[in-house]
């Protein structure tokens, strides 16, 4: 299994792990045409110190991580996603997807992580929390937040 930068091509594949995990799988009513930083990678979360990280097992997409900078050294976490079957032992493949992006974000001089999530992402959210990061209202995110529409739940990781 790999983890590597996004790469001019993958957006199908990465669509194609996304969008059914969102909405087959926790029914959460949103389609590939409400994401449309799904097929504009690069000019999304490729600008100032973002990235967008897929993870590989052979050729196939397994898992995905998004770091969005927004201002005053802050960014925003987005499009996590493992495939169901390489959540946990053995793979621990969310946790090197992480890993990978706070060391990301540690290395460019990034200061604090925040994020949104759903409720419906409980399994997450004791990831979120065992990682370090503490629940915040929605008031208390910064006006420029890149806010997603179905997001209900926030949380905050000053680095």
């Amino acid at each position: 299994m790999t983890i590597a930068p996004f790469a001019p091509g993958d957006e199908g594949a990465i669509i194609a792990l996304i969008v059914p995990i969102q909405s087959a799988e926790f029914s959460i009513s949103i389609t590939e045409d409400d994401q449309p930083d799904l097929r504009d990678i690069p000019g999304f979360y490729l600008q100032g110190r973002g990235g967008f990280w897929v993870a590989r097992d052979g050729g196939r997409v397994v898992g995905t991580i998004a770091l969005k900078e927004f201002g005053d050294d802050q960014c925003a976490l987005r499009k996590m996603f493992v495939a169901p079957d390489y959540r946990g032992s053995p793979y621990f493949l969310g946790q090197a997807l992480l890993d990978t992006l706070l060391r990301q974000a540690r290395n460019t001089g990034l200061r604090r992580i925040l994020l949104g999530t759903t409720e419906a992402f409980v399994a997450a959210h004791r990831f979120y929390e065992r990682n370090g990061f503490t629940a915040i209202a929605k008031a208390l995110l910064p006006a420029d937040f890149p806010l997603a529409p179905v997001d209900t739940r926030f949380y905050a990781l000053d680095l």
